[in-house]
């Protein structure tokens, strides 16, 4: 009876074991460094490449909704390190065409283009304008393709059963409009799920919040988001579809040239 009941409880705790994920095992990270560029590959370095569509709801104070709908490419030219992305716009009429392309870099400012198809104009997109709307939404350019770290300090100021939450402060404070922010990162993805950000007053007015996470080719994946305006009242939701990772896209995709003639055969849905 005695050894009958230690073999209850060895196959108890095997199955304990076996429920639990290799990532809760591991030794939790205490370098707030190590932290944030583990959550930046996390977010921004799923495969080589990848493609997904985005639909963008942005409802302002008043509850009146405008919609945004568009395709997003993205190569990387060295894991965590310097990328490119496109993003074409398919809906509504009013921006239909219009393409927006970012090379990004990790030891220099990010370079940014933007083609407005009813005036036939590539504008060059300054590295003062990165925080400023992405065609009217919530979102900042710089939201898009993320931050560089390089440009803030940050401090692990708490480890919860859940998340490290780090506290970031801008080495410039000037070329920001916010004073420092605070990030929520999961523990077991190493996504950041909730960000807010302080103005100079020390007063709490954007928000960005992970709504919805899935499983994608092995990478835990974004697929929902949120903005949150706390000051006006409004927000912008974005709704991630059909994503795919490790396509074999070329760097010719996101040559100059594919912002007048955007990569067709790329931005097609591909087959499942």
């Amino acid at each position: 009876m005695f050894k009958s009941h230690l073999q209850g409880i060895g196959q108890r705790t095997l199955l304990a074991l076996m429920l639990v994920s290799p990532l809760s095992l591991a030794a939790e990270l205490t370098d707030a460094q190590t932290i944030v560029s583990q959550a930046n590959v996390a977010s921004y370095y799923r495969g080589d490449d990848g493609r997904s569509e985005a639909r963008m709801l942005i409802r302002d104070a008043k509850g009146r909704e405008q919609v945004r709908q568009f395709t997003i490419l993205r190569r990387d030219r060295e894991n965590g390190g310097d990328q490119d992305f496109l993003v074409a716009f398919s809906r509504p009429a009013d921006v239909r065409n219009t393409v927006f392309m970012v090379s990004k870099h990790t030891r220099a400012d990010d370079d940014r283009w933007l083609y407005l198809p009813g005036l036939d104009l590539v504008k060059r997109i300054s590295a003062g304008d990165k925080r400023t709307s992405f065609v009217g939404s919530h979102y900042f350019y710089e939201d898009i393709s993320g931050r560089n770290l390089n440009e803030d300090t940050h401090q692990l100021v708490d480890t919860t059963a859940e998340y490290y939450v780090i506290d970031a402060t801008p080495k410039d404070l000037a070329s920001v409009e916010f004073k420092n922010y605070r990030v929520w990162i999961d523990k077991q993805t190493l996504l950041p799920m909730t960000i807010e950000y302080k103005d100079s007053a020390d007063q709490l007015y954007r928000k960005v919040e992970v709504l919805k996470v899935a499983q994608v080719s092995g990478f835990p994946t974004v697929t929902q988001s949120r903005v949150s305006d706390l000051r006006s009242g409004g927000s912008t939701t974005m709704q991630f579809r059909f994503i795919k990772y490790d396509l074999g896209m070329e760097a010719a995709v996101f040559s100059e040239r594919s912002l007048r003639q955007p990569p067709r055969e790329w931005l097609r849905r591909p087959k499942s």
